[in-house]
């Protein structure tokens, strides 16, 4: 099957209830039973067939009962409103999986988990990102917002540095691993401090990882 001519190319900012490692990176089951997550990010270069993507943001926000794969998750899409309508639509195809080989990208496997999908936001989205501090952020005002700094020795007090390599990853081929903090409103409620956070540069076309 053939596909629309897409690509994405950009830094990554999560954050998840999970304990510092998140095990779902690792195929072992939630920390707490449940999953939830923040996740942002900003498109570099990026084109969706004629469309340009270049500058854009995007956010989203998800929360599932149980591991990820077991399914009935909920999700929100946040698109930057400095995106036009044919922006809006493509990103939208983009960031729920569609035009894209079935499990390719982590929009794809995730979007066959959901049970539930709120309406799409058109917002501003804030976003910085360090990689090599380990530290970043980003905000989408009335909504959710996510910190993210080092990991900490807790005896020492000094930074950790962890770095993953995931050859054959659907979302990232190597990430920084850090500590997030999100706090959101409705519709979907998260609230955490000292959890997983990973940070990484994203490159994705409509079958995967763009080597």
């Amino acid at each position: 099957m053939s596909y629309v001519d897409w690509q994405i190319h950009g830094p990554e900012l999560t954050s998840c209830n999970c304990d510092f490692g998140c095990p779902c990176q690792f195929n072992a089951l939630p920390t707490r039973g449940d999953c939830r997550a923040a996740v942002a990010g900003e498109i570099e270069r990026g084109h969706f067939g004629d469309v340009n993507l270049d500058g854009l943001r995007w956010a989203a926000m998800f929360d599932w009962p149980a591991a990820v794969h077991e399914g009935n998750g909920e999700a929100l899409i946040i698109v930057d409103e400095r995106a036009d309508e044919a922006q809006r639509e493509a990103m939208l195809k983009i960031l729920s999986g569609q035009e894209t080989e079935p499990g390719a990208t982590v929009f794809s496997v995730f979007a066959s988990t959901f049970t539930k999908v709120h309406d799409p936001v058109f917002a501003s989205i804030d976003f910085e990102l360090d990689m090599d501090s380990r530290r970043g952020r980003f905000s989408v005002p009335g909504i959710v917002d996510l910190d993210a700094s080092p990991i900490t020795n807790p005896v020492t007090g000094d930074e950790h540095s962890v770095r993953v390599v995931l050859p054959h990853g659907f979302e990232y081929i190597e990430a920084e691993y850090a500590s997030g903090k999100v706090s959101s409103t409705e519709p979907i409620h998260l609230e955490w401090d000292n959890r997983h956070a990973h940070m990484a540069m994203l490159h994705l076309g409509p079958y995967g990882q763009v080597q």
